[in-house]
């Protein structure tokens, strides 16, 4: 069995550990010239010094918006210290260490672009380019787990008048500081966790910050010069932008923190996956294709604990591959993904969010682990999520001095 990896972000490195610890021949493919993925910060926007995209979304001065606690992996937990909220620094030492204790470095093919995976009669075909050199190879894999992440393809809205603004305008993925807005008057637009953070951290210099945000209640706590503003309407002029409920203000520059969609630009269209309003389809248990089960994608689903789940779905996934699990049928797993997603929509949940897990953690955990007959994850570490991302909501100046201690597979205590 010969695996191919794409990415080597903690969700490929959860991979590639998997994938060894079962023997397989593995090849991990990282557009970077080092691991981590999203959590590796560059200078670099647009275009690297090859000509490469820069799928990077990471900003000085992150803290994770998670507590370290259900950021580690099952078998390789983060070292306790007393702060729960690390900085990026930290989580790439720690995604660092995970990868020299399993040995995942050999493994990794750096500064390596896919550019195309196809199916080739049972196999995949997979093409890439050695940035440094520009020259192409051709190799074929039995499958192919796709790690690439989520922060590759920004969602940008379209404001009527957008045009006529001479401001700055920008998306979050290309932020890297707050200094250039210093003094100025800022709109961020998006009340999301990037929005949330950018809000805080471009109110340390700018004269003024106003948080567009379509959210019904939004009681947040923000530094004084910060005001909370409803959707954008328009762009009046050069500088003017009107809100829906006809107020207008002056800015200087504007900033989208409106997410992401997940993208998959190396896919031919032959392997017949699709993406209809951000929902991937057609993935059973929002990983597997199901067409061609010796595809996979991992890490989809989103408000999870992110880690923990990278490693369970590739355990889940190299059972299969293993022999020891095998799949239902196409048509079954069809089934049992169609009426997944009936029973999202009818609890109100549209496309873009039916692969948001939430209240549905534990059932797609503990699913994922019987049928695998392996290890879930622990109730506790859904409860300090869940905890956690409501104290962010109550507390945003101050939710990070929170410190969280596991006491037993269910239970915890947190103190200031």
């Amino acid at each position: 069995m010969r695996v191919a990896v794409i990415g080597a972000g903690p969700a490929g490195l959860a991979a590639a550990r998997q994938v060894s610890s079962f023997g397989f021949e593995l090849d991990v493919f990282e557009m970077k010239p080092e691991l981590g993925g999203t959590w590796v910060y560059t200078d670099e926007v647009g275009t690297d010094r090859y000509g490469y995209p820069v799928y990077s979304a990471m900003y000085k001065g992150l803290r994770t918006n998670l507590p370290k606690e259900i950021m580690g992996y099952p078998d390789f937990p983060i070292a306790e210290e007393k702060r729960s909220y690390l900085t990026q620094a930290e989580v790439l030492e720690f995604i660092n260490l995970y990868a020299e204790k399993f040995h995942l470095k050999d493994h990794i093919k750096f500064n390596t672009m896919v550019m195309d995976v196809r199916p080739a009669d049972s196999k995949w075909k997979l093409t890439y380019e050695d940035k440094p050199t520009g020259k192409s190879f051709t190799e074929y894999y039995d499958s192919v787990m796709i790690c690439n992440g989520h922060y590759n393809d920004p969602l940008i809205p379209t404001i009527p008048g957008q045009e006529n603004f001479t401001g700055v305008i920008d998306h979050s993925r290309n932020y890297r500081d707050p200094e250039k807005f210093r003094g100025q008057r800022v709109l961020i637009m998006g009340a999301g966790s990037s929005g949330l953070d950018l809000t805080l951290q471009t109110s340390s210099v700018a004269a003024h910050v106003a948080l567009s945000h379509r959210k019904s209640e939004l009681n947040i706590k923000f530094p004084p010069n910060v005001e909370l503003r409803p959707n954008v309407q328009r762009i009046v002029n050069f500088n003017t932008v009107e809100f829906v409920d006809g107020s207008c203000s002056c800015f200087d520059a504007i900033i989208f923190c409106t997410g992401y969609k997940y993208s998959f630009p190396f896919l031919h269209e032959s392997c017949g996956i699709t993406i209809d309003d951000n929902l991937v389809q057609p993935l059973y248990k929002h990983m597997i294709h199901i067409e061609r089960p010796t595809m996979c994608i991992l890490g989809i689903p989103y408000d999870v604990c992110r880690f923990q789940l990278y490693d369970l779905q590739a355990r889940y996934y190299c059972k299969y591959l293993e022999g020891s699990m095998s799949l239902p049928s196409a048509e079954e797993m069809r089934r049992d993904t169609q009426q997944d997603l009936e029973k999202r929509r009818a609890d109100g949940y549209t496309n873009p969010q039916l692969h948001m897990m939430g209240p549905y953690q534990e059932s797609y955990y503990n699913g994922l682990a019987q049928e695998a007959d392996t290890t879930s994850i622990p109730p506790v570490l859904i409860k300090i999520r869940d905890i956690s991302v409501q104290r962010r909501s109550n507390d945003l100046m101050n939710f990070r001095e929170d410190q969280y201690r596991i006491l037993d597979d269910n239970n915890f205590v947190v103190s200031n």
